[in-house]
């Protein structure tokens, strides 16, 4: 019998991608890595459960959706987050930070000192610097006036980033736009006074992605289905994303849509999952 696999999603260590597996293992993504696994024929995807404690109901889950939570098990992993504003009391550090993610796609956002960039990696932030440091409730209110004066989101959809990523203007462009916007930052009043502001030092993710001759995207991976297989060579990977070279041209997965899933090696090269075409734009030690 085929050895069944369970994904905990796409993880950055040391600013290196892995697939992480329930039990411990992971399985690096390097450029050219080869990825291959089938969803067992027959299957149902189960929520995941929240702040790794599993489903009590085993609830079943969309194939599309990509936090793979039932509705109460979703209300409970985001009761206990710091985006619910419900850890007022937090006694750690946070980092203020603008992400840039590709021409005029820049976000302000909060991070725990403690995490370092692996916040900005699991995002995809293709360049990114601090603005400041201190208390979460002061990092969050930063984060809410420089939201409004400089008029940038706290959040970019993942399928506006996948856009551009084949197109980026080089290094010292994206950090060019991402220091003005700095300087216009600290430039601003109504800073917190706990909040030790952050001198502009840009860090960018665009070799560590792979992005370098990456090719356009022809598809997007849509869900995952019973009985699928997804084969293909890793281009690049960005945030939740694995871009692949396939037998359909450069597709990307979101490895968060292979969470519930049980899964086992594909015994094939193909890929039989639904695809969303993008226009002019002896014991395994693992399952692969």
């Amino acid at each position: 019998m085929a050895q069944v696999w369970r994904c905990a999603g796409l993880r950055w260590g040391d600013g290196v991608p892995v697939l992480a597996w329930e039990g411990g293992r992971s399985s690096g993504l390097g450029r050219g890595k080869r990825v291959a696994f089938a969803v067992v024929a027959g299957g149902v995807r189960t929520c995941v459960g929240a702040r790794g404690h599993g489903c009590p109901a085993r609830a079943g889950v969309p194939g599309r959706s990509t936090g793979a939570r039932c509705e109460e098990c979703a209300r409970l992993d985001r009761a206990h987050s710091v985006a619910a504003d419900t850890l007022a009391d937090d006694p750690r550090p946070y980092r203020v930070y603008l992400a840039w993610f590709g021409p005029g796609m820049v976000k302000v956002g909060i991070t725990a000192v403690g995490r370092g960039p692996a916040r900005l990696l699991e995002q995809g932030a293709v360049t990114f610097s601090w603005l400041g440091c201190g208390p979460l409730m002061a990092a969050r209110r930063t984060e809410e006036v420089l939201r409004a004066a400089l008029r940038v989101p706290d959040r970019i959809p993942y399928a506006d980033k996948r856009a551009v990523r084949a197109a980026l203007p080089p290094a010292g462009e994206r950090v060019a736009e991402l220091a003005e916007l700095h300087a216009r930052a600290l430039a601003l009043d109504g800073w917190p006074e706990t909040l030790e502001r952050a001198p502009f030092r840009a860090v960018d993710h665009g070799a560590v992605f792979g992005f370098e001759g990456l090719p356009r995207t022809d598809g997007v991976v849509s869900e995952l289905v019973a009985g699928g297989v997804v084969s293909g060579d890793v281009l690049a990977a960005a945030g939740p994303d694995l871009h692949l070279a396939t037998g359909r041209g450069a597709v990307v997965l979101d490895t968060r849509l292979m969470t519930g899933w049980d899964l086992t090696a594909a015994d094939r090269d193909a890929l039989t999952v639904p695809v969303r075409e993008v226009g002019d734009a002896a014991a395994q030690e693992g399952l692969f």
